[in-house]
């Protein structure tokens, strides 16, 4: 693995990545939903309001990389504020 700088953080970041993708698998077979309509009046599931929070997650921590000198930790907890209102909500 000399081919790619692995730093701690970043296998972190690619293991919880891979740990939630595993888990809502698991989740969707064991306990399939049906679609609910939110505040985006979409249909989405477990699934895509993961993907939504991610994709959300990834521009809140550039936005903040760019607009703050602060420490990233107060993004974490941008990010873990948004994903909980996305799951309630959306």
């Amino acid at each position: 693995m000399d081919w790619m700088a692995w730093t701690t953080p970043t296998a972190i970041f690619f293991a919880v990545i891979a740990s939630l993708l595993i888990v809502f698998t698991v989740l969707g077979i064991r306990y399939p939903e049906t679609p609910r309509v939110g505040v985006l009046r979409i249909e989405t599931t477990r699934g895509d309001r993961l993907f939504i929070t991610l994709l959300g997650s990834a521009f809140i921590n550039l936005a903040w990389l760019g607009l703050s000198g602060l420490p990233q930790w107060g993004a974490l907890v941008v990010c873990l504020i948004y994903a909980t209102a996305v799951f309630r909500w959306v």
